[in-house]
């Protein structure tokens, strides 16, 4: 089969063995999106061989249960032991020894066919396109922020970064009904916001907004993100850290002890409650894809995703 690896910090698309299920299920990808993790894996994050991808529609074609076959399913990224304290709790999130779709010990979703444990998959409803099914990872990764942080209709929040991930984490939070900014670069990605009733700044503009903010959420991937961030809080405010990306970030360690900010990391959000919004169509995906591509030109696909300025662009094998 086709999939797109990286190996010594390239990504390229290569024949290679059909997976075998050895006790999972077994997936033909339909369709799979190409996310910004991604693009970092294949500069050095996270010190990933193989085939990439987590973002992914697709149809079960093996699997030891029978109800599943022939099903189009989404699929949780963290396949975990089944044995530690997390797994039996039914979260295998932060099992010590999982495995992570495309981006730890697992091949991804970038490929022909992958292979997720049962318990990982969860039937696509009728109603979602694949289209849209593509962005329940990163839209759950966005619904992620409420399991970490309490939000209400009397709070401000600001999202940092106009990118997929900001789009989405500012849709999710304004549906709470609190008063929500997104800040950015780029009129036309700022205007998917505007389209939904969410306010946008740019960088300038929100730069006179210092502490006005109980919650903040970084989603740029930048240190100046992070900076922005911390000056728009208010004291005692909670600053919510989205990105993953290969490198360090500088950490004003007096200013975040000063105004005595909390200080959240989150990553990756249960599936069920993203299906939920796509089914009932309140977020907008569509406007949030720049190109689809076919999974032999991977390649091309990932510096086409790379440019700045993009959005999701989708490969299909």
């Amino acid at each position: 089969m086709l999939a797109v690896r990286v190996e010594k910090r390239c990504a390229l698309v290569q024949d290679i063995p059909k997976p075998e299920p050895a006790g999972e299920c077994l997936v033909r990808v339909l369709l799979s999106g190409i996310c910004n993790t991604d693009l970092e894996i294949a500069r050095g994050y996270a010190q990933f061989r193989g085939t990439i991808g987590h973002e992914f529609v697709g149809l079960v074609e093996d699997s030891t249960e029978e109800r599943l076959l022939g099903c189009r399913v989404v699929g949780e990224i963290n396949a975990g032991c089944g044995e530690c304290e997390r797994c039996r709790k039914g979260d295998p999130r932060h099992c010590p020894t999982r495995t992570v779709l495309g981006i730890v010990g697992r091949d991804g979703a970038h490929a022909q066919y992958l292979r997720l444990p049962v318990v990982n998959l969860i039937a696509v409803p009728d109603s979602i396109a694949d289209e849209h099914a593509v962005f329940t990872e990163p839209l759950a990764a966005a619904c992620g922020i409420l399991e970490r942080v309490q939000v209400n209709a009397a709070q401000s929040i600001v999202v940092i970064g106009d990118g997929k991930l900001g789009l989405l984490c500012a849709q999710v939070l304004a549906l709470t009904g609190a008063k929500t900014l997104l800040v950015g670069k780029h009129s036309e990605k700022m205007r998917i916001a505007e389209r939904r009733g969410i306010e946008t700044n740019t960088l300038k503009q929100a730069a006179k907004r210092k502490k006005q903010f109980e919650i903040a959420v970084e989603a740029s991937g930048s240190a100046a993100g992070f900076s922005l961030a911390l000056d728009l809080l208010r004291p005692q405010g909670t600053l919510v850290l989205k990105s993953t990306f290969h490198g360090m970030t500088e950490m004003p360690a007096a200013q975040i002890v000063v105004d005595e900010i909390t200080v959240l990391g989150s990553r990756c959000g249960r599936f069920a409650p993203a299906l939920d919004l796509l089914k009932k169509g309140a977020v907008e995906v569509d406007s949030l894809i720049n190109e689809e591509y076919a999974l032999r030109d991977g390649a091309r696909a990932m510096k086409r995703a790379a440019q700045r300025g993009g959005l999701k662009v989708l490969l299909r094998p």
